[in-house]
């Protein structure tokens, strides 16, 4: 087999059988990424501590719970002889390329340490990674949306915490009504002798997320459809993906797009035929199962009657020290991962834990030829539940849940409640027939973005883990509704849109506020000439957007004080994602009876607001009009050592670019999270695609393949989706 690499390392693997092709990716994963490897395998089977020390001791105890090794085992016994065939040769690939480096990669020699051999159930271990990424491993959102239900008086529960309203885009159904403001009084919530929790001003959608859309063949020059598709996590040195092609032997299909090192399969993008992309449903994959305990505490309620737990000892080997001992309590219904706000133990049963939810049957997208036998497959995919958006040669386009989607019969998921008198439970998972999608619609049009995109039956049995606000879904939205006709070109420029059209209303209220207060002369003029864009050199971007946010922590203080007196280590978390809806009704119009008791009047919160933001900007020393959007968005894309070894960034770190982008619009970015990728591809025209990926493909900072590419991510150059002539050529025998 042969291997073709162009100038910036990107491969393109030619090979006779495709056990070869997984030798090879195997070979070039390990060659450039086995540290990374290493950690997204360590991190889901809870092993970090063995490699990096007690540091990661309380990671592997909260990961263990799990037993992701144990189970990934168990996967790839009941996996298809040829699934297993490709993960064994992919393995063989990755123990080969790690003994052909010269030495072991350079971070085994500053944690001195030496690395483990490869295993196929490594592989799935990949995926597992990818769960405790895109969905939560304790149930965070139904445990803090269940304690703010029980413990919030409802008409403040209703108005504090909505589930969705004007900024909604959903593929199907419509945008929520305005919220009602609530009858009682802010007061209620608050004890005059305890003093008001403040949150950080942080964006409530700096979440793990995507954006992807596609356009119909009606509506491009070719034919084809063309797929987008920005996958949003955090960036660090190296890219969470790496770029790779090869042949399908004894077929005309090439495969081009992204890999996740630890696994042999394209993860997003092309076969030629068919091309395709995911972002995070952010749906409810799990249930928190409340348990009825017996008085000794040994036993749990179960429908067939008092049971005993299950008890596994796991032991944690720990980098120089004796190894740490945990154990783990099971029941019928999965592990029992924490305790509620009434001090209730907790069981999970979350689709991660079932044979289903991590598998090889992705690898299938390597021989689709059409977008409805694509959808047709996407309940089988063992993933981490994504919004997969299709379109193929032929112009046909399509939506649908990739991953398997449970039955819940006597429950809804909202709401935890207890299994033990067995009218609640989960009866498999759907059929075909009753997964949710949209083939072809009459738009020519599909776009995801981490918001709610179903209504009724499709919506219930999506559930919602905590969707995102739309407003970045429906800027997406408009802008394809904005033309007729479509190049992977105008497609890109919609990845790179960073219009602050969330945030007019916001500027316009506060130049009336600052119109209205006077002695801030300098600062209306920044607002003024704010630019309306997330731009890097925008100081009035900057205020708008941190008064907000500020706006948010003040106004909301009440509610927090609130639930933390109720458990202390209450955060708002994924929890208060819509949190737009009230913070407006609040500015817009001033409830006398909502008003935190800390200020004598909204106007003297929203400058105490607008005051401590202008005291922050100026934390860096710099004066007023070089306070810009850039300097607070500048790039801190480190490796994941440099967080504890400062001298690791100085040759690993990219470089800190003033970025422009924010959470609220297609062009979602922050210093640490952003688009890991952009891809914009037709089937069968895969030269004219692009494809973005920042920090490069080798994760050695001498190679030349390190940060190539990056600055086409930094500055949205449209750099090509296929590789570029061989520069390099590699034979495997």
């Amino acid at each position: 087999m042969t291997i073709h690499r162009d100038a910036q390392g990107i491969p393109f693997i030619n090979a006779e059988s495709r056990t070869d092709s997984a030798f090879a990716l195997g070979f070039l994963h390990a060659q450039e990424r086995f540290f990374q490897m290493d950690l997204l395998r360590r991190n889901s089977a809870g092993e970090l501590a063995e490699l990096v020390g007690e540091a990661a001791l309380e990671h592997d105890q909260g990961v263990r719970l799990h037993q992701f090794r144990a189970r990934a085992e168990r996967n790839i016994a009941a996996m298809p002889a040829n699934h297993r065939e490709v993960l064994e040769h992919y393995t063989n690939g990755v123990n080969y390329g790690l003994s052909q480096l010269g030495a072991n990669p350079w971070e085994y020699a500053l944690l001195r340490q030496e690395p483990r051999a490869w295993e196929p159930a490594d592989s799935l271990l990949t995926i597992f990674s990818m769960y405790m990424t895109l969905q939560s491993r304790t149930g965070n959102f139904e445990l803090r949306d269940n304690a703010l239900a029980e413990l919030l008086p409802g008409d403040l529960y209703e108005f504090f915490v909505p589930k969705g309203g004007i900024w909604d885009a959903p593929l199907i159904g419509d945008a929520r009504g305005p919220i009602n403001l609530p009858e009682t009084h802010i007061a209620a919530l608050v004890d005059e002798s305890e003093p008001m929790a403040y949150g950080k001003m942080e964006s409530e959608d700096m979440i793990f997320g995507s954006n992807n859309w596609v356009v119909g063949g009606a509506l491009t020059e070719h034919g084809a459809a063309i797929v987008a598709d920005d996958m949003h996590l955090a960036i660090t040195v190296p890219n969470i993906w790496y770029r790779a092609g090869w042949n399908v032997p004894g077929t005309d299909f090439n495969m081009r797009g992204a890999t996740l090192p630890g696994g042999p399969i394209i993860v997003a993008g092309s076969n030629g035929k068919v091309a395709w992309g995911f972002t995070n449903t952010t749906a409810d994959w799990g249930d928190l199962i409340p348990l009825e305990i017996s008085e000794n505490g040994q036993q749990y309620r179960a429908p067939e009657g008092w049971k005993d737990f299950e008890i596994v000892r796991e032991k944690i080997a720990i980098s120089g020290k004796p190894a740490s001992e945990l154990e783990v309590r099971k029941t019928i219904w999965g592990p029992v991962i924490g305790e509620d706000h009434n001090g209730t133990p907790l069981a999970y049963r979350w689709v991660a834990h079932d044979q289903r939810g991590a598998n090889l049957n992705i690898i299938s997208m390597e021989t689709v030829a059409n977008t409805r036998t694509a959808m047709d497959m996407a309940p089988e995919f063992g993933i981490p539940h994504q919004n997969f958006v299709l379109g193929d040669s032929e112009g046909n386009i399509g939506w649908t849940v990739a991953g398997p989607i449970p039955r819940r019969v006597g429950l809804d998921g909202n709401r935890s409640v207890s299994w033990a008198d067995g009218t609640a439970y989960w009866d498999g998972y759907l059929p075909l027939e009753e997964h949710p999608s949209v083939y072809n619609p009459p738009s020519h049009r599909i776009w995801t973005a981490n918001s709610r995109t179903m209504d009724g039956e499709f919506l219930r049995v999506m559930g919602d883990g905590g969707y995102a606000l739309g407003a970045r879904q429906q800027q997406i939205r408009d802008d394809l509704f904005a033309r007729e006709q479509f190049t992977e070109q105008d497609l890109l420029d919609i990845q790179l849109d960073d219009r602050a059209i969330f945030l007019e209303r916001w500027q316009a209220h506060l130049v009336r506020l600052i119109e209205s207060t006077g002695g801030y002369d300098d600062v209306l003029e920044q607002l003024e000439n704010w630019g309306a864009r997330a731009s890097a050199d925008s100081v009035g971007y900057r205020i708008v957007r941190n008064f907000r946010l500020r706006f948010i922590d003040f106004s909301t203080a009440p509610v927090l004080t609130y639930m933390q007196r109720h458990d202390p280590d209450f955060k708002f978390g994924r929890v208060n994602r819509q949190v737009e809806y009230p913070a407006w009704e609040m500015l817009s119009s001033e409830p006398e009876h909502l008003l935190n008791p800390d200020f004598e009047s909204w106007k003297a919160l929203k400058l105490a607001a607008l005051d401590k933001v202008l005291e922050e900007m100026a934390e860096g020393g710099l004066p007023l009009a070089q306070q810009t959007w850039g300097v607070q968005n500048a790039a801190k894309i480190q490796h994941p050592l440099g967080r504890a070894v400062s001298a690791v960034n100085w040759f690993t770190a990219m470089p800190a670019d003033h970025l422009p982008g924010d959470s609220h619009m297609p062009r979602f970015q922050s210093a640490t999270n952003g688009a890991s990728q952009r891809m914009v591809v037709a089937p069968g025209h895969e030269q004219l695609g692009v494809f973005h990926m920042a920090t490069g493909q080798s994760a050695h900072p001498l190679s030349p393949f390190f940060g190539n590419g990056h600055r086409d991510w930094v500055e949205g150059n449209p750099s090509s989706f296929t590789e570029k002539s061989a520069a390099y050529v590699l034979t495997l025998k």
